[in-house]
């Protein structure tokens, strides 16, 4: 494959205007990991329990179960998640539920959750892993069934992708498979952006690892206030920047690290914070690949 040159401009001193629905100044974006049942696992076959974003400390081991590893990752999906699905409702907040197919298949009662709120279903590959660690053929297989297995859960094909640790091949392969609106394996910018892929127009909505809680795991916040001031104050500069120049703040939760009750009120604090202020659009990532496609087209078309 040929990759491309990478891009340091991007939009410059001169972001287009967003133009978000109600002319809201921002676009508040919560993707939630659904991971549990697709990270690395013995049961999977893959020599190994996981230990990224854990936020234990615990260790894995090659060739022996972590039961302690593997019961961190069953949180979520017990009782992290159901939490967190109480406070998107009691805020009227649809959410991008980044599901990574094995997770989904293995946990029918969140999934059927997810679908009963109106939350939107992107695909988090087949598997949580770090695909620049697969080879090409494999995660050319592991995107078909993604994508198949989306439609045979939910009834209609993902129309976003997340990766999360995505290879040099990864949007290519995606580009080649067809049918998405965007993905969002970039950290680049704060707006959408086109790229050409294989010749074609392809729209990336850019994630964060910023603002999201995978700092408990790495980066040593403790409290459910650490969580809630830097997401306020993210929020605020952006709402102030965004009188003149509209901006897309995307928020990245997992149902194990933020679903515990003593983080879970930070996120709290944060969306009474954002619930206060005015022209403020709570959107998921579909909403902002329609919206972008139709007020910000690709050049030449055919987007």
């Amino acid at each position: 494959m040929t990759l491309p040159a990478r891009d340091f401009r991007g939009y410059g001193a001169n972001p287009p205007h967003a133009q978000w629905p109600g002319g809201a100044r921002i676009a508040i974006n919560i993707n939630l990991n659904f991971e549990a049942g697709g990270e690395r696992s013995m049961l999977e076959g893959d020599g190994t329990s996981e230990n990224n974003l854990s936020d234990t400390g615990f260790k894995a081991y090659a060739g022996r179960r972590s039961p302690i590893m593997e019961s961190v990752f069953e949180y979520g999906p017990r009782v992290g998640n159901w939490r967190l699905l109480r406070i998107f409702k009691q805020f009227g907040v649809k959410v991008s539920v980044l599901g990574v197919v094995r997770a989904l298949q293995q946990n029918p009662d969140a999934l059927a959750a997810f679908l009963a709120d109106g939350h939107e279903i992107v695909s988090h590959h087949y598997r949580w892993l770090d695909y620049q660690e697969v080879d090409q053929e494999t995660e050319r297989q592991h995107i078909r069934l993604a994508m198949e297995g989306i439609a045979a859960l939910t009834g209609s094909t993902p129309v976003g992708w997340m990766t999360g640790r995505p290879s040099e091949y990864t949007r290519e392969l995606l580009v080649e498979h067809g049918g998405l609106l965007y993905d969002r394996d970039s950290l680049a910018d704060e707006l959408p952006y086109w790229v050409v892929v294989s010749g074609k127009p392809h729209l990336v909505i850019p994630y964060s690892y910023e603002t999201n809680d995978n700092r408990y795991d790495h980066a040593g916040w403790g409290t459910a206030e650490d969580f809630a001031r830097y997401m306020i104050d993210c929020f605020d500069l952006m709402y102030a920047e965004g009188e003149h120049s509209p901006k897309l703040m995307s928020i990245g939760l997992h149902d194990r690290l933020v679903g515990r009750p003593g983080r879970a009120v930070g996120l709290i604090r944060f969306l009474e914070h954002a619930r206060k202020h005015e022209r403020v659009w709570f959107c998921t990532g579909r909403d902002i690949a329609e919206h972008w496609r139709r007020t910000h087209p690709a050049p030449g078309g055919a987007g």
